[in-house]
């Protein structure tokens, strides 16, 4: 009997799909062997010709790979994570849409292992998916997965230092990829939503921050791509990354993208020391677009109010971190943040001002002596580095946006309220640390006239300050005029004061004066000498005073003077000079021989800028005598260290001094009035007497806040007509002679020098006995108004009359009661 041999197929090879019998044969079996690179083309053709087929084979290779991975397979787990990557490069259709959703499920497998080489082959794959762009974007694909993992891998703690930082590395590219194929996709704008952003974010700073070369990162010309060593380097991979991410938001997206950065700064205490966070910062402004800087500027002004209360190291990082900003941002489009940056760093500066006060304060009261010194210190750190920002951000502003910008600053220095004697350190403090950012701020601003860099909302408050018995305060205010009326740069040539033998080797840089600054000088040159000339006799002047009062001269001469500005100036001069000879003020020795040598020091420059010959023969004679026998009278003798001081000064001996009929000769003849020169000099006081006014005559020597209310009631007394006058028949003669307004302001004026004289001069019991009875006159007054005014309407239930001490009540009928109009219907 034959045997028969039975085969039995089953469910073998012969009958299994065709896809799976590809599949399968792509294994070898040896997985060391590696992928068989026959197969592998027969499988990528079959896929091609058969697309409908992908999601199939997607699904079988997830199968087995997820085998693998269980069973510690790896060999065969990298050979699968390449057939894969070879097929979605080979394939571009529709249907490959469901052969990446199997895909992406392999390398979320990979990724969820806790082997470091299973990570960076998911990783590696992923990122090469991340390339290939699509034909149609995704409706339903979500990275939420993947944003978290990478994430989760950028901040490995691995114990091995290289296995860490290929795991970092594998993170990096990951998120990179991550942004690649969302930044770009619409339907993948919620990458930029908070909670994808707080991730990524962070950990691409959280590997910049292990870098040891601080000063490559952030450089503008250091693109910082990873190269050969680069690429294995996690603080430049993480950069190109954050680079490549801020490039790419839009403008609605900024704000999500800078709030992590400043979280991450608060979370790891960068602000102090602050290398890394002024670094990041000049990152993201170099890369992302220019017309989005005004919003990084807004995150880090918020974030500034929102720490107002923070350590001053820490104020001080973020005003630094905001100096970067706005350094870079400055020349290009800063949006409508310009006033809003200075109010918020103005209003932190007065922060910082009552800080330190509060703290000493304390100090005084004798609490944490060390302790109180080092935050004050500290405090200072905080306003220098404000000051520093505002000059930097006003002087790179275009002209108009400059001069809002100082209008603002002054409108925030106290200046009316109190009399000067009554300002406490804080408000002093505050006007220092304003006028020092004026400062900075009017540095190089070159006004067209001086109408539009001075008017008077801006002048006003500028010279009220000028008055203060500060000499500090004084001294920035000079620097500030200084700053806007030098439109030629001549102050550095001035500099220090001196008798300067030749003028024209200075090659002094001027123009001729414009009929705008001309007609400034007309309306505000009487304002401008007035506060020279109060500014000069002030006891607590020194040196630099001296210097910066003698360069305001200087400068007003190059850049405003015409023929009557230096008659006016000259006037002003002779004026000084006899109010240091006389010394009404009972000024000190050092003062009046400061000012004499002021005087010497400006009329030799005055001389040869006007080029008069005469005139620079007559001051070069008064000063050769005084070298020989008055040395205290000049500049370079008075202001030195231990200069002796005369016990009085002579003023008998006339060739010492300048001579007003001399200087009038020699500017006699054609181009100068020297007819004026006989006519004394005296401070005017230019407009209405307003609160400004009455603020800066209190300075007088006299200090008394009774003078000025007794000023203003007396002018306004005296502006009040009899009732004579009042009943003073009008006829043509006197329409005539109210329109005829000829003497009348020389005679308000001398009305109101003679008042002032009266009570500057008057002894106090008198001054006391005028007030009194003016306060007794207006009293008497307001009593009977308020008699006539101020009466209770009758009433039915009676009236109240109080005779002999006791209360009766009158009482009064309704229809005998007058009611008004309105009530009556």
């Amino acid at each position: 009997v034959p045997t028969v041999t039975l085969t039995f197929c089953g469910c073998c090879g012969p009958l299994r799909p065709r896809y799976k019998r590809l599949v399968d044969n792509i294994f070898p079996e040896d997985p060391k062997d590696g992928l068989s690179k026959s197969d592998m083309e027969k499988l990528t053709f079959y896929a091609v010709s058969a697309p409908e087929k992908l999601d199939r084979i997607g699904a079988y290779l997830a199968e087995r790979l997820s085998r693998d991975v269980v069973r510690h397979r790896y060999g065969y787990v990298v050979i699968a994570m390449e057939a894969l990557d070879q097929l979605l490069m080979a394939c571009h259709s529709q249907s490959i849409k469901p052969f990446v959703e199997s895909f992406l499920h392999m390398v979320a497998k990979l990724l969820e292992s806790r082997e470091p080489d299973l990570q960076v082959l998911g990783t590696n794959s992923f990122v090469k998916f991340a390339n290939i762009e699509e034909d149609t974007p995704s409706y339903h694909r979500r990275y939420d997965f993947f944003v978290s993992q990478f994430s989760a891998m950028c901040h490995s703690t691995h114990e091995d230092p290289e296995i860490r930082t290929r795991i970092r590395v594998a993170g990096i590219k990951g998120l990179q990829g991550v942004v690649r194929k969302t930044v770009n996709d619409e339907l993948q704008a919620i990458i930029w939503e908070p909670q994808h952003m707080d991730k990524l974010i962070p950990s691409m700073l959280f590997n910049m921050q292990d870098s040891e070369d601080m000063d490559r990162v952030g450089h503008p010309s250091t693109p910082s791509v990873a190269g050969q060593d680069g690429e294995e380097n996690p603080a430049a991979l993480a950069e190109s990354c954050f680079r490549e991410l801020l490039g790419r938001a839009a403008y609605g997206n900024m704000n999500n993208a800078v709030r992590p950065v400043l979280v991450h700064l608060d979370n790891h205490h960068l602000w102090d020391p602050n290398e890394f966070a002024v670094s990041c910062f000049r990152i993201i402004m170099y890369s992302i677009q220019a017309q989005h800087s005004h919003h990084v500027i807004q995150q880090v002004l918020n974030h500034l109010d929102t720490n107002n209360k923070n350590t001053p190291r820490v104020r001080a990082g973020i005003v630094q971190v905001l100096l970067e900003t706005v350094a870079i941002a400055a020349k290009g489009s800063v949006g409508p943040t310009v006033l809003e940056v200075f109010n918020t760093l103005l209003k932190h500066l007065r922060m910082s001002v009552d800080f330190e006060l509060g703290e000493t304060s304390r100090r005084n009261s004798g609490t944490s002596v060390s302790s109180g010194r080092g935050k004050e210190s500290e405090e200072r750190i905080v306003q220098n580095a404000i000051i520093q920002t505002i000059g930097f951000f006003g002087g790179n502003l275009p002209d108009y946006q400059r001069a809002e910008v100082m209008m603002f600053i002054m409108g925030k220095v106290p200046v009316y309220g109190t009399p000067c004697h009554t300002l406490d350190t804080g408000t002093k403090r505050i006007q220092t640390m304003l006028l020092s950012s004026l400062i900075m701020v009017t540095s190089g601003f070159k006004a067209k006239s001086m109408a539009a860099a001075l008017p008077p909302p801006f002048l006003d408050p500028l010279f009220s300050i000028s008055l203060m018995e500060d000499s500090e305060l004084r001294q920035l205010v000079l620097e500030i005029l200084h700053n806007i009326i030098d439109r030629h740069d001549n102050r550095a040539k001035l500099r220090g004061i001196r008798i300067i033998p030749n003028v024209a080797a200075l090659k002094i840089k001027r123009e001729k004066i414009s009929k705008q600054d001309v007609a400034f000088m007309k309306k505000h040159g009487q304002q401008l000498y007035r506060h020279i000339y109060l500014g000069c006799k002030e006891e607590d002047n020194v040196h630099k005073n001296f210097e910066l009062l003698f360069t305001t001269l200087a400068v007003l001469t190059i850049e405003l003077a015409n023929e009557e500005v230096v008659i006016d100036l000259i006037r002003l001069s002779i004026a000084l000079q006899d109010m240091a000879l006389t010394n009404e003020e009972n000024m000190p020795m050092f003062i009046r021989c400061g000012i004499m040598a002021l005087v010497a020091a400006y009329l030799n420059f005055l001389s040869q800028m006007i080029a008069n010959p005469p005139f620079c023969q007559h001051v070069s004679k008064v000063i050769e005598l005084r070298n020989m026998d008055a040395p205290y009278l000049l500049p370079e003798h008075i202001f030195r260290d231990k200069c002796p001081l005369p016990e009085s000064l002579d003023k008998e001996d006339k060739l010492l001094y300048f001579q007003t009929s001399d200087m009038a000769e020699c500017l006699a003849g054609p181009g100068y009035n020297a007819e004026r020169l006989s006519i004394p000099y005296v401070p005017q006081v230019t407009g209405t007497i307003d609160r400004i006014t009455l603020y800066e005559d209190r300075l007088t020597r006299r200090k008394s806040f009774v003078d000025t209310i007794s000023i203003q009631v007396d002018i306004m007394s005296n502006s009040l007509p009899d009732k004579s006058q009042l009943a003073e028949e009008i006829t043509f003669e006197t329409l005539k002679k109210a329109i005829d307004t000829t003497g009348l302001e020389e005679q308000e004026r001398e009305k109101r020098r003679q008042v002032m004289e009266k009570f500057q001069k008057a002894p106090f019991e008198e001054i006391a006995a005028h007030c009194e009875s003016k306060a007794n006159m207006l009293h008497d007054r307001l009593a009977q108004i308020f008699e006539l005014t101020i009466r209770p309407p009758p009433s039915p239930s009676g009236v109240v009359s109080i005779s002999a001490g006791h209360t009766q009540y009158q009482s009064v009928p309704v229809y005998e009661m007058k009611f008004p109009d309105l009530c009556v219907y």
